[in-house]
C-alpha cells in the first residue's frame, strides 16, 4: 500500500503541478484546491494510466477519498 501512495502522490503532484501535495487515506477533493468535477475525470485517467487499471463509472463517482482509490488500485493491479 505504501508504494501505491508514493505513486499516487507523484500523479497528483504532476497533475496539479503542486509539489506540496501529501496524500493520506482521508484526502478528498475538498483538500486540493483545483480538484473539481471536471479535473476528476482527467485525474482518474492519469491514475489509470500510471497503475494500468480501469475504474468503472460507479467507482469513479463513488470514491469518497484517496483511501478508497488506493484500495481499488490494490485489488485490481
Amino acid at each position: 500500500m505504501e508504494e501505491i501512495y508514493e505513486r499516487l502522490n507523484e500523479v497528483f503532484r504532476d497533475f496539479f503541478d503542486d509539489d506540496e501535495i501529501e496524500l493520506t487515506p482521508e484526502t478528498t477533493a475538498e483538500d486540493i484546491e483545483d480538484w473539481d468535477s471536471l479535473n476528476h475525470i482527467t485525474l482518474m485517467s492519469a491514475v489509470e494510466e500510471e497503475f494500468g487499471v480501469r475504474f468503472t463509472m460507479g467507482q469513479v463517482s463513488g470514491m469518497k477519498n484517496v483511501g478508497e482509490m488506493a484500495e481499488i488500485i490494490a485489488k485490481n493491479s
